[in-house]
């Protein structure tokens, strides 16, 4: 059981759970990509079984009316296993649900793989998927270049792993200014979907102000429990979409969030102790 503490990061553990909260960030006019916890699995028994948790999953959202994506982490539904085996994975998800299925970004020790992998998939499943882009790596000018043709979206984000200073820009301010760069990048060739994937204030309306110069739409995704007035108030100006993580290995996933932001430790904080 999720402790009260955690349910503000992670919507359940349950299916029922998750339709519910996107249920009610419908009523909000919030969209939803929803994330089944888990990563680095090397067992194909738990690979399968976290495909079919997302199946079952995108088949209780449609029944209930309900419009949401799938977001997966390449070392959760098989890359561990061989780039073929995420590819099955990725075709067997886009053949079995009827929603966009959004490709996370780990490590930079997996991209080669994962983007040979979804391109490929975008190629035979036009508008089906969506793939993260981390503005930190050198590599992601090029790989958005790549990408801008391809009738898929990009999802950027500033990058969350600690990677080494020969791949990656290490100061704050370096991958703000790349994060701009990129954004613009994509707003001027990009075509397939963009999502902006920040919770920076500067970063939406230099993507609000993009989208005044160049007329591409696009849409602000943010995480559950982060920033969520904001979240709300944006609404009436851009589509705003929550990514919504679920499942029972919500433990570091937790930890994670509480690390990254004051805002989150203080509230963790003060849960603790009751005020």
């Amino acid at each position: 059981m999720i402790p009260p503490i955690a349910r503000r990061f992670v919507a359940g553990e349950s299916v029922p759970a998750v339709v519910d909260h996107v249920r009610t960030l419908s009523e909000d006019d919030l969209g939803a990509i929803c994330n089944l916890l888990g990563e680095h699995h090397t067992d194909p028994t738990t690979v399968d079984a976290d495909i079919a948790t997302y199946q079952e999953l995108a088949a209780a959202l449609a029944a209930a009316g309900l419009d949401a994506g799938l977001s997966v982490k390449p070392s959760q539904v098989g890359l561990e296993l061989g780039r073929d085996r995420l590819a099955a994975a990725i075709e067997t998800l886009v053949t079995t649900t009827e929603t966009t299925i959004w490709v996370d970004m780990e490590d930079h020790t997996t991209t080669d793989d994962t983007l040979d992998v979804v391109i490929a998939a975008m190629r035979a499943h036009p508008d089906r998927l969506g793939v993260c882009i981390q503005a930190n790596l050198h590599r992601s000018e090029a790989d958005i270049h790549r990408l801008a043709p391809l009738p898929g979206k990009v999802r950027l984000v500033k990058g969350a792993y600690d990677e080494p200073h020969t791949v990656a820009i290490r100061s704050k301010a370096a991958v703000d200014a790349q994060y701009r760069s990129l954004l613009e990048l994509l707003f001027r060739e990009a075509d397939g979907g963009i999502a902006v994937g920040s919770h920076d204030p500067a970063m939406i309306d230099h993507a609000a102000a993009l989208a005044d110069r160049y007329g591409t739409p696009y849409e602000v995704q943010m995480l559950t429990g982060v920033r969520e007035d904001a979240q709300r108030s944006l609404t009436g100006s851009v589509p705003v979409v929550q990514y919504v993580p679920f499942g029972d290995r919500w433990l570091s996933y937790f930890y994670r969030r509480i690390r990254e932001r004051k805002e989150n430790a203080v509230f963790a904080a003060r849960a603790i102790i009751g005020r």
